[in-house]
């Protein structure tokens, strides 16, 4: 684990050249990543949300397509078309840009429920069919995907499957107006280079798998996620995949913080990101104010902690 820390140090001083007054953002989207899920940034237009995705293709060294999703996108324009070719009298696959390794599927919410969900299998198995034929992704595939706020006009919620899929959701926000005189004068994100390889990525990978969890952690998690089910204006709780999900993130905020255990506290500074947007709140306590992140702080402080 000697070696581990300077790694991930590498690829946040990397991204911090271009996404200024981001630390927290950006500890979270390296959570994901490493642990192996996908992020979901919702937040206003202008705020970094591109810029982070492209800065974090380069700081990897590994490949990177962007979708623009719109209302006229089709599935077809995501995973690609089965071309008959004349010459050889045999179908080719004509490769979409979701063959990869990250994704960015910026304004994802633009497009159809139909063509979001052609997101679906590639998030959860990394890997895709095509006319019967299963086609396998990069181990490495991340997608980040941007979203406007649902109130802009001619955007689609995404269906709580879709939801649940990513990892986490979280902002950026604005920063400060120190910060954002930073950003001014900053180096522009073509001047990023690369400062990790793909086997930088496999340890950091295999690192945080290796963090110890105890027993007790464990029942904390699923705890913390079972009480999602029995809340009062909550239609819909958190699934399994959530408490996994926060399992692993613990894990890798543990690595990044040069410990070789999970405390309550990785558990706890994670949880809001991970489960409020698996929550289906109902319109009357939606009405009344309540949110997903609402609920859950309200759980992390019912749930007991384990000492």
């Amino acid at each position: 684990m000697s070696n581990i820390p300077p790694i991930y140090k590498n690829i946040v001083t990397n991204l911090e050249k271009v996404i200024t007054g981001q630390a927290v953002a950006i500890r979270k989207l390296l959570a994901a990543f490493i642990s192996g899920g996908h992020v979901l940034l919702e937040d206003l237009p202008g705020t970094g949300k591109t810029t982070l995705a492209k800065a974090l293709a380069q700081s990897l060294q590994i490949t990177f397509q962007r979708i623009q999703f719109t209302p006229d996108l089709l599935p077809s324009d995501i995973l690609g078309v089965s071309i008959f070719n004349q010459q050889t009298q045999k179908f080719s696959l004509h490769k979409g840009p979701i063959f990869t390794e990250i994704l960015l599927a910026d304004e994802i919410n633009r497009a159809s429920p139909r063509t979001q969900s052609a997101l679906l299998e590639a998030m959860e198995e990394q890997q895709i069919s095509i006319d019967g034929t299963r086609h396998q992704l990069s181990e490495t595939f991340f997608v980040i995907a941007t979203q406007n706020p649902i109130e802009f006009h001619g955007t689609y919620p995404l269906p709580e499957a879709q939801m649940d899929r990513f990892a986490m959701r979280f902002s950026l926000g604005y920063v400060s107006a120190e910060e954002e005189v930073a950003i001014l004068t900053n180096q522009t994100i073509k001047t990023i280079t690369p400062c990790v390889n793909r086997a930088d990525i496999h340890k950091l990978k295999q690192a945080a798998q290796a963090i110890r969890i105890s027993e007790e952690l464990k029942y904390y998690i699923v705890n913390l996620v079972r009480a999602t089910r029995n809340m009062d204006g909550v239609q819909m709780g958190a699934s399994l995949r959530a408490a996994l999900t926060l399992m692993k993130a613990a894990q890798a905020l543990a690595l990044f913080d040069e410990m070789e255990f999970v405390t309550p506290e990785h558990i706890q500074e994670i949880a809001i990101p991970v489960i409020a947007h698996r929550l289906k709140v109902n319109s009357q306590a939606r009405l009344n104010g309540s949110s997903g992140e609402k609920i859950v702080q309200n759980i992390l402080r019912k749930v007991k902690v384990p000492i």
